[in-house]
């Protein structure tokens, strides 16, 4: 058999499947095959039925959803139209990327295996299901899951197992190539300025929304920095419900993009223009000619935690010899004890190793930059505000990440601490946002209770939503909120004391560090058992979860079955059935983050 067109597709929320997409490529590539990488909803799906090669590489978001860039793919492949042997000519393998903390792990990959096969296509070897959770990650599975994978390859078409590959310390070729101008013009100062005329804002097309205010709503004394953050989005068209999300895409802190630009000796001001070493387009983000500050500042992630592809890729250019056999041994299979307890245990950024390795950092060719260092990923946050309550604002409730490892610097989250470095009182700030869909809904009869527990910042979407069904009259409203301190981190007190006096709002609060013994709302939760099996057994009720995806829902969830238990007599076992009959019919929904 002659050589195959090797296909990857994937489906990404973070990053990492497409991260792992490109490790497959490129491991294709040093085989001489000719490889195409895409997200899913890039690819052609009708073209599906004439492919031969295809390998899927697919993440699972939230509650078992699939990623944002493969949810078109998805729709039509689970059309009941499509006939049973349609994909009878594909061989394909699927890779799930996972985290084992959400119910519904790798939830994707295995129902997409499972409609490969209904299609008639054949798997070449079983599913690879990568666990974040794992002490070395998702490479745990990856790595043994890529060498059966080549195996059945080799196997499959033997003159792939012929060829003699690129060796590892060979560089490919890269994606782009930069093409410097001479002349430095002064960048104009609305960078931000974005289309604004079109219906329908997204990824693509953002709205600038301005920032209207920016409030600290935790005590100075609380350990943590919480913004309540509002935005302006008067002549957008931006409608969302209760439950939906916000999506925005940070920028690196100025002191970041100084370091960088000293240590690859880039001059920020010059400007440049792409042209992809296979003609194909250039990433639509990144403006043409766009200057090296633009670059580092909006689109490069060197802020991150890096993954093990950034070791592999900068060991190519290494002539050190002792910082090559440290990147060599970070990019092995046998190295990845020692990677994680480098980088993934004190969340070393990749700006912090680009230091790390000064002779390899000064060996970089700038060409090479876009294959480094991966995109800034868009962040969601839920919405804490309602369009009825609060018209042409959009409000957000942000817990700023800070926290220590081994590293002297604290560690810092990007999106967050972005967000809290803007100050609307030095000026106009505009920031580029889109909206999407939420996975809680809420029920739109009337007098259906709704009980909402989100302790912390997990109240975000339950503010949203108590605002929009007060203002539609619905009052039967519970809600359990939970914090550390009465005084010091109780967030949008006064507005719940004005609901609960109108009789719109019932209350259930837990202060943990406020008395000896630590109280949680699981605690609440179980103290109300009477109130909630009735509201759940004889008023139909809906039961809602948001908030930090440790132990919080876990322990919620174990609270409610006792209350199933306590007040409706039944066994552990009928408490599980009734808690996954809920689940189904959607009156028990959870959003949770990690």
């Amino acid at each position: 058999m002659s050589k195959p067109i090797l296909l990857i597709l994937y489906g990404s929320q973070t990053g990492t499947a497409q991260d792992t997409a490109q490790r497959i490529a490129r491991q294709a590539k040093r085989r001489w095959l000719q490889v195409q990488v895409l997200p899913l909803d890039n690819y052609n799906v009708a073209n599906l039925i004439s492919e031969s090669l295809v390998v899927f590489v697919c993440a699972t978001t939230g509650q078992g959803d699939p990623p944002d860039n493969m949810k078109n793919f998805w729709r039509f492949l689970f059309k009941k139209s499509l006939p049973t042997g349609s994909l009878s000519r594909l061989d394909c393998a699927i890779l799930g990327l996972g985290d084992s903390s959400y119910p519904k792990f790798n939830f994707v990959a295995k129902k997409l295996h499972k409609r490969l096969l209904q299609l008639g296509a054949s798997i070449l070897l079983p599913v690879g299901l990568a666990d974040d959770q794992h002490d070395l990650g998702a490479d745990a599975v990856i790595d043994p899951w890529l060498t059966s994978f080549w195996e059945k390859l080799f196997a499959l078409y033997p003159s792939v197992a012929d060829v003699i590959p690129l060796r590892e310390d060979e560089l490919l070729p890269p994606t782009y190539t930069f093409h410097f101008l001479d002349d430095v013009k002064e960048e104009t100062a609305d960078r931000l300025r974005i289309s604004t005329d079109q219906t329908v804002h997204s990824q693509s097309q953002p709205f600038p929304a301005r920032l209207i205010s920016n409030k600290r709503v935790t005590d100075l004394s609380h350990f943590q920095d919480v913004r309540h953050i509002e935005f302006d989005i008067t002549g957008s068209s931006l409608e969302f419900d209760a439950g939906d999300v916000v999506m925005m895409r940070p920028c690196n802190a100025p002191e970041d993009i100084q370091q960088f630009c000293q240590l690859l000796r880039l001059d920020p001001e010059v400007r440049f223009t792409l042209k992809a070493t296979d003609n194909s387009a250039v990433p639509a983000r990144l403006p043409q000619p766009c200057t090296v500050r633009h670059l580092v500042e909006r689109y490069l992630d060197i802020a991150a935690v890096p993954r093990r592809s950034f070791f592999e890729l900068l060991s190519t250019f290494a002539t050190n010899e002792l910082e090559r056999e440290k990147l060599v041994e970070f990019s092995s299979v046998a190295g990845q004890a020692e990677l994680h307890s480098y980088c993934n245990l004190p969340r070393r950024t990749t700006l912090e190793v680009l230091a790390d390795f000064p002779h390899t950092t000064a060996e970089l060719k700038v060409d090479y930059l876009l294959d480094l260092f991966p995109e800034i990923q868009p962040r969601s946050f839920s919405i804490a505000s309602s369009l009825q309550a609060h018209p042409h604002r959009l409000q957000i409730l942000v817990a700023v990440v800070r926290y220590k490892t081994k590293l002297y610097k604290p560690r810092r989250g990007l999106c967050s601490t972005w967000l809290a470095s803007l100050d609307p009182a030095q000026g106009d700030v505009y920031v580029p946002l889109w909206v999407k869909k939420g996975s809680l809904k809420f029920p739109k009869e009337k007098d259906t209770p709704v009980i909402m527990v989100g302790p912390g910042t997990g109240v975000a979407p339950f503010r949203s939503a108590l605002q929009e069904r007060v203002a539609e009259g619905k009052t039967a409203n519970v809600l359990f909120f939970g914090c550390r301190s009465e005084s010091k981190d109780f967030y949008f007190r006064s507005e719940w004391e004005e609901m609960m006096n109108a009789g719109h709002l019932t209350l259930f609060t837990a202060f943990s560090r406020d008395q000896e013994d630590k109280v949680y709302v699981q605690h609440r939760v179980k103290e109300s058992s009477g109130l909630l099996w009735d509201l759940i057994a004889n008023k139909s009720a809906c039961f809602y979860i948001a908030g930090n995806a440790k132990q919080m829902p876990a322990s919620v969830s174990d609270a409610l079955k006792e209350v199933f238990q306590q007040e409706g007599g039944m066994s552990a076992e009928e408490a599980e059935q009734m808690f996954a009959v809920l689940e189904r019919t959607g009156r028990l929904q959870m959003e949770t983050w990690s």
